[in-house]
């Protein structure tokens, strides 16, 4: 009896191992359908796994075209290389800027002259700022020629209406551009001309023969105004006649009521 009961205990124990690895084999395999399935019944897996063998698979497309890229720098190259051997032109070293360039070539125009401007530089600008590119050339030609630090006969035609008709007559123009420059009494050009005569050092070379004033240095009667109140007047325009008893036009100022600055314009 007890051989027989170790003999049934043995052989339940080997039942009961073979049906739980029966029963580990099937649930490995019901799970493995059932991943299947939800692959199967998920497009967004399938999605994604799409995507991935088209991101693989630009990534090799792009690897091509580079490799393509490579091949064809390189035949350049070896082009290029090949054409080392053949006779190489000579370039034309570049004519230096001087006063029959296009930068001042009205510097030397004797069509346009300013006279009585001899011994000076004349610039005709404004100090409006009702258009904000002419005030802007004009207030960088005016910095160009403080920097050299030398004495220039500023033209407002915002302060005096006879400078502008004075230009006018001189260039033959109606409206001409501000701002307009004579150096020496010959016509330069206007703010581009003058800035790229600056850069180059052209305009250097041209101021060399004017005299240096101080840094810093501002009229006591003006402020670099260059226009003072007249003394007739006291910048009324009017004055009155005793003999007719009338008040007239005062014939000292402009229309401003304005005269040149007698200590720095004189």
């Amino acid at each position: 009896m007890a051989e027989f009961e170790n003999s049934s205990a043995k052989s339940s124990s080997g039942s009961m191992f073979f049906n739980r690895s029966f029963t580990m084999h099937a649930n490995a395999a019901e799970a493995n359908a059932s991943k299947a399935h939800l692959l199967l019944n998920n497009p967004s897996s399938l999605n994604r796994a799409a995507s991935i063998s088209k991101f693989y698979n630009s990534i090799d497309s792009v690897k091509g075209k580079v490799k393509k890229l490579c091949s064809l720098f390189e035949s350049a190259k070896s082009s290029s290389s090949s054409n080392d051997h053949s006779p190489k032109v000579a370039l034309r070293p570049a004519k230096s800027i001087g006063h029959s360039s296009s930068f001042s070539s009205g510097f030397n125009n004797p069509l346009i002259r300013l006279p009585g401007t001899e011994d000076r530089i004349v610039v005709y600008l404004t100090s409006l700022r009702g258009i904000r590119r002419t005030y802007e050339d004009c207030y960088a030609v005016r910095m160009i020629f403080r920097g050299f630090r030398v004495w220039v006969d500023e033209r407002d035609i915002s302060m005096d209406s006879a400078y502008k008709k004075e230009l006018q007559s001189v260039l033959r123009k109606n409206n001409p551009r501000l701002p307009q420059v004579f150096i020496k009494g010959k016509y330069v050009g206007g703010a581009d001309v003058i800035k790229s005569m600056f850069e180059v050092g052209e305009l250097a070379k041209i101021l060399d023969d004017f005299p240096r004033i101080q840094p810093g240095l501002v009229c006591d009667c003006c402020g670099d105004a260059r226009f003072v109140p007249c003394g007739n007047c006291s910048g009324s325009r009017k004055v009155f006649d005793e003999d007719e008893g009338l008040l007239k036009r005062c014939l000292e100022c402009n229309e401003n009521g304005l005269i040149r600055c007698p200590s720095c314009c004189s």
